[in-house]
């Protein structure tokens, strides 16, 4: 009985990682945060954009799904593209140590400890670097159907609502905060 739970456990894990993997990693583990944030805003700047800081990193399945999702949807790659430099910022709490856990210390005072909210989370900063808005990313999200429900003629269900998302980006644009 056991060997059959501990087979069922590993197979279980085996298919969520493969899950996982599935998505395409855009978190550069390697980066120093501060730097990335610091060349994001001077582009910002040069470019009259804010900056969106997609706090997360290659650990965390709803931030690639986030990743994955922006990508496959060409009206918000344009907002995107058209107001923000988009940046992910790597933050990995759990494996921090050393000069790692200073970046992340840094990064979260930097961003007003936009972990508070969960990951990915989702920092919107003015071309000084100043942050304008903290959104929390599970306002964002999708409503789940009710088990055994098909969603969107029994397609796999997405995980974020397109009209969410692009309120929360069309509300964050330098035209419109700006106003």
């Amino acid at each position: 009985m056991k060997k059959t739970v501990l087979s069922l456990i590993a197979a279980l894990t085996a298919l969520s990682v493969s899950a996982q993997t599935g998505l395409k990693k855009v978190y550069d583990e390697d980066a120093n945060p501060i730097a990335q944030i610091d060349q994001a805003v001077g582009k910002a700047k040069a470019e009259d954009k804010f900056v969106v800081c997609q706090v997360g990193g290659n650990w965390c399945p709803w931030c690639l799904r986030f990743a994955d999702f922006i990508a496959r949807d060409s009206t918000i790659a344009k907002v995107i593209d058209d107001n923000f430099v988009y940046i992910h910022v790597n933050y990995n709490p759990r494996k921090a140590e050393g000069e790692k856990a200073q970046q992340g210390a840094e990064l979260m005072k930097r961003l007003d400890n936009c972990g508070r909210f969960g990951f990915p989370v989702f920092v919107v900063l003015d071309a000084e670097g100043r942050v304008l808005h903290i959104q929390d990313s599970s306002f964002l999200e999708e409503s789940m159907p009710v088990a055994g429900e098909s969603t969107k003629g029994g397609a796999p269900a997405e995980y974020y609502d397109q009209k969410k998302v692009m309120r929360f980006f069309s509300n964050w644009t330098p035209k419109v905060v700006r106003r």
